[in-house]
Formats: structure tokens, sequence, C-alpha cells
């Protein structure tokens, strides 16, 4: 393993334990939302894996990892029982942090780890790395979740957020073959294998997502009470969870919007990509945008992953990274598709039930940050820092 992926897998276990120890024990672990665990959990998850890798299935020493398999793995224990029988984090810090000094002696030290397909190229260590990322990405969305349920309630919005007209600058890609997916990359995903020839029809691809202002005009637009614009499952989601904004906007009693987020509060930039929105709200708001404009945004859709891979490729759009972006098709596997390091691993996401995401977060790490990596999610998920780009028909006709 080499020096610097050793030092960012390091770096990763510290910011983990100083986000615990900046915590109090009763918030680590406490869940903040059905959907997420508790910070005891996500830090007890990175330790749990590294051991299941590292020692049980590479060194076929599986006395640590099977302590603790029923608590951080799938099971029949749920979510919420797992969370509720972790010891407290003083304990939890002290076990993590012995057992990640040992993996990192270990894979320090070539003769400490068997000769194994696994290691070549590093596969594994990147592997173990980015699900460290993935975990303390979490781990951060759990504490915005915090902030919710700990805002001044009393708070009066200096500068509240005025609405924006939709429209966007936008390039076409004319139509083609070309390539998606990870190429010569050891630390790519196998989800991001093998690299893939693909064809697209011609598109046009807003350079920015949508903003927190245009985001805005759909609400005032009362856009969350116009049935025609969702879909069955959309308006069976709304009428249950009966939401009516993105997840971290919240209105002072003036009716001014501002933002919530893991330091507070604080005013929502207009221009600044919309996060917090479920799939079913980015399905909406393309049909209100569709039918509002009769010119150059007629026929808005959620773009495709292959879409958004090719553009930030060529270089044409802007604003990635700043919120994980909604993709209009079902997350799969590619044609000819390797698990890695096994089928245990990367299945367990791949139903008809989730979404892709493309992009990254406010809160993603760098090692995560590729125009490759894929990500994924329920359509109903709203918690998530999720934003959507908007794809629209060629100007042109490109003959082939």
């Amino acid at each position: 393993m080499t020096s610097t992926t050793l030092g960012q897998l390091s770096s990763l276990h510290a910011s983990q334990i100083d986000l615990l120890a900046s915590i109090p024990a009763t918030d680590c672990a406490r869940r903040f939302h059905p959907r997420l665990a508790s910070l005891n959990w996500y830090f007890g998850r990175g330790v749990y894996l590294e051991l299941l890798w590292l020692r049980e299935r590479l060194q076929h020493d599986d006395d640590l990892s099977m302590r603790v398999e029923e608590l951080f793995s799938p099971n029949a224990l749920s979510l919420e029982q797992q969370c509720s029988r972790l010891p407290p984090v003083d304990h939890l810090i002290n076990w993590g942090s012995e057992i990640h000094d040992e993996h990192l002696r270990r894979l320090a030290t070539p003769s400490a780890l068997p000769d194994h397909p696994w290691l070549h190229h590093d596969r594994l260590p990147w592997f173990l790395l980015q699900e460290q990322a993935k975990l303390y990405e979490a781990m951060l969305t759990l504490l915005n979740q915090r902030s919710l349920q700990e805002r001044d309630q009393a708070y009066q919005c200096k500068e509240p957020l005025e609405p924006g007209v939709p429209k966007w600058e936008t390039r076409e890609i004319s139509q083609g073959h070309y390539r998606i997916g990870a190429r010569d990359e050891p630390r790519a995903y196998d989800n991001e294998l093998p690299p893939q020839a693909v064809e697209l029809s011609s598109f046009r691809i807003a350079l920015t997502p949508v903003s927190n202002a245009q985001y805005l005009s759909f609400m005032q637009a009362d856009g969350y009470s116009d049935e025609s614009l969702w879909s069955n499952e959309g308006l069976k989601w709304l009428n249950h969870h009966n939401h009516r904004h993105p997840e971290y906007w919240r209105q002072d009693h003036r009716g001014g919007w501002y933002e919530v987020a893991i330091n507070g509060i604080s005013h929502l930039p207009p221009n600044e990509p919309v996060t917090g929105i479920s799939h079913y709200e980015a399905e909406a708001f393309c049909n209100w945008v569709g039918r509002r404009e009769s010119g150059e945004f007629t026929g808005a859709v959620i773009q495709h992953e292959y879409q958004w891979e090719l553009a930030v490729r060529t270089g044409v759009v802007s604003q990635m990274g700043r919120a994980w972006e909604w993709c209009g098709n079902r997350y799969h596997h590619y044609p000819s598709f390797q698990p890695f390091p096994d089928d245990r691993a990367s299945t367990q996401a791949v139903d008809d039930n989730y979404y892709s995401l493309r992009g990254a977060s406010l809160h993603t790490q760098p090692m995560l940050r590729r125009a490759s990596f894929r990500h994924w999610a329920l359509p109903s998920d709203h918690h998530q820092f999720t934003t959507v780009r908007l794809v629209f028909p060629p100007r042109h006709q490109w003959s082939s």
C-alpha cells in the first residue's frame, strides 16, 4: 500500500474519531432519521469492514469479526436493535483505535499480509479507504439531521430567498458512441467496470443544476399541490410524508426561507444547487418546467447517468460536486460485471427500487470524486444532499 493511500486511510480514521469526540455521548448513540443509523454505528461499521476483509477473508482469522458481525452486518436484527446494543462511544473509540493501528501496521508491512489478487494494485486497500469515506459522509449527513432538530425556531431570516427564473445555459452533445466507466483505475468500484461503449442520442444538458431560487419558483407556483406534475408513486409519497419543501429548508415566522446546515442556520444562496430533494420532487420539477415553457426548455427530463458522465468528461458542465445529482435511470450493473471483493459486497443495492446518483456533495471525500463513480438512492430519499440537473431535446438534427 502506498504511503499516500495509507496516509489517507489514517486521516479518515482520525476524522471519524475527532467527530465522535466532539459530540455528546448521548447524541453519538442517537438516530436522527429513520433511514440513518447512529454515529456510533457508522464508526463501528467501518472497523468491522476492515476486520472482515483484512483478517477474516484475507487471512482466515474471524475471531474479532465474528464477535461483532450481528451488530454491523445485515441480519435478523433491525438497524434500531443494532444501534441500541452498541457500547458507549468511548469504549467504541478505544476498541476501534487499537484495531485501526494494527491494520495500518499490516498494510504498511508487505510481509504481514499474504500475496493475494485482492492486494494487487492496492485494490482492496482502495476499496476499504473508499468505504470509510462513504461512512464518514453518512456521519456528516446525520449531523445535519441533528442540526434540524436543534435549530433555533425563533430565528428570523435576514436574507430571505427570492424566486428565480427557471432558465439555464445549455450545451448540445451530438449523437454517437461514447466511452462510459473506469479504465485502468485501481480505485474503481466494481460497478464502474468494465468500461462500456454506449450509444447516445443528441441532447442538450444544463450547465448548472437546479438552483435554490429556481426551486422556490416551483414551490410558489403550487408545484407541490398540482397533482398532474407527480407520478402515481410520487403522489403516494407526497401524501404519506406531507413534504412541501427540500429537507434542509425551514421558514421563519415572516415566511422567509433559510437553510439548516451542519454548523447551524444560514441564508440560502440563490444560485447554489437546491439540495435535499427526492427523485419524485426532481421529476415533478421537470414536468413543471416542461409545461410552463413553450420554447427551448420544453421536454425537460432528468439526466441519464451516461449523459452526465459524458458531459463531465468533455468539460461542458459546472457546479459538479456541490450535491449528488439524481439520474433518470434505475441503478444497474454494467454488462460483464465482475463483483469485487465478492457478491456480498456489491449486490445489496441492485434492484429496481434504486436510482443512480452521480457527482458528489460538499461532504464527499476527494478519493470518491471522479467521472465514473456511481452512487444510488431510493426515489423516496429526501434526506441526502441531492439535487437535479435537466436535459432537453437537441436544437439540431444530427446525421449519423
